[in-house]
């Protein structure tokens, strides 16, 4: 039971005062700030979209940007280019863009710029297609007198196969350009006969590491001072000497047996062949002479039918010029003969008396390793052709 009757606290309820700030009636009550909640979503969602935004664009221009520096797909074949005396970065990457060598010049420019720049060499390049814009620059940096490419001219190539490999190899350079000057009497070459202005035979076949900065006369100059230090190490000019034969008829004697020879040691043996018929005037009969200045594709019969200088058939004697440009082992074939069979091999038997005129005068291609049998008289000589043809290999 309650202390207080209920009329007192009703009478202590009127009692109540007001204080002047109440009204009468009304609770007080908080009214929420949803103005400023509102500002605040706004602003939390307008930098999550710039956000995403900077993020697509920032992903956009990247993968812009790469597609500009590396295009789609393998790297292709190096090409050449030529960068010329007049050239700056702008003509260059104008001229790169222009041959799809970059995509854009102004991201190589850029880049070029972001990379330490590009010190502009004139010159010869070989640069690659649809690769990185660092390998291309990469490439630049190179002057051309420090890139190279290496050719290999093989025994036994003439000037104008020489020249072939040349262009080959490097397309940049000239056929026609290195034949001529391969056939300057003004390029200097120790050897040369006097009054001939071809350097056939001259030419030294080697592997040759050609720079860009490397122009046909060059590397033609260069092939003949190989082939003089190759000689003097030969000895040729006293060997030749010896032989009573001229340098240059030292070179004329090495390309036939350059052509004419697959095996070194059949080398020296073809040499004594030819010094035993030039000996007694005797026509050296070799086939690669014919070939020449005459065709492949021309019958055999009908290339010993044309009168030529070089047709040995018809003519006595060495032909004009070298038919080749020979190797080492066929100048030091040419300088050092092996000597004639002694009177008891039995080559020599077949002759009436074999202790005289037993000489090396006949060879033909006799096995399918390039091996040829060599005779001292024409039955030997026609029973050693009867034995290749029985055996396939003429």
């Amino acid at each position: 039971m309650s202390l207080i009757e209920e009329p007192d606290l009703d009478r202590r309820r009127s009692d109540w005062m007001l204080d002047e700030w109440d009204e009468a009636g009304e609770v007080p009550a908080v009214e929420p700030l949803r103005q400023q909640t509102r500002i605040v979503k706004w602003v939390v969602w307008l930098t999550f979209v710039l956000v995403m935004m900077l993020v697509m664009v920032a992903g956009y221009v990247g993968w812009w940007y790469l597609g500009q520096v590396k295009p789609d797909g393998a790297p292709g074949d190096d090409v050449p280019f030529t960068v010329l005396e007049t050239d700056t970065l702008d003509s260059l990457a104008e001229r790169l863009e222009a041959e799809r060598l970059i995509v854009d010049d102004l991201v190589f420019k850029w880049y070029v710029g972001r990379k330490g720049g590009l010190e502009i060499t004139p010159g010869f390049y070989s640069l690659p297609t649809n690769d990185h814009v660092g390998n291309v620059l990469s490439r630049l940096r190179t002057p051309p007198a420090q890139t190279y490419e290496r050719v290999t001219f093989p025994e036994g190539f003439t000037i104008e196969q020489m020249a072939d490999r040349l262009v080959e190899t490097m397309p940049r350079l000239d056929r026609d350009a290195f034949i001529s000057a391969a056939n300057n009497p003004v390029v200097p070459a120790l050897f040369r006969r006097a009054g001939e202005a071809s350097l056939e035979g001259l030419l030294f076949p080697d592997t040759y590491q050609v720079s860009n900065a490397d122009n046909e006369a060059q590397i033609v100059e260069r092939m003949t001072s190989i082939m003089e230090r190759v000689g003097g190490q030969e000895g040729i000019e006293a060997a030749a000497a010896a032989i009573g034969r001229t340098p240059y008829e030292i070179l004329i004697i090495a390309s036939m047996i350059e052509k004419e020879a697959k095996l070194d040691v059949d080398r020296p043996k073809i040499a004594r062949v030819i010094y035993n018929r030039l000996l007694i005037g005797m026509n050296l009969q070799i086939d690669a002479t014919l070939y020449y200045e005459g065709s492949r594709d021309t019958p055999f019969p009908i290339l010993r039918q044309r009168d030529t200088p070089y047709n040995t058939y018809m003519h006595p004697g060495l032909p004009p010029t070298p038919i080749a440009n020979p190797g080492r082992a066929s100048i030091r074939a040419a300088l050092n003969p092996v000597a004639n069979p002694p009177s008891g091999d039995p080559l020599c038997q077949a002759l009436p008396d074999p202790t005289k005129n037993c000489t090396y005068l006949f060879y033909v291609l006799a096995n399918e390793d390039g091996g040829h049998a060599f005779g001292v008289t024409i039955e030997q000589h026609e029973a050693n052709i009867e034995a290749a043809r029985a055996a396939g290999v003429l």
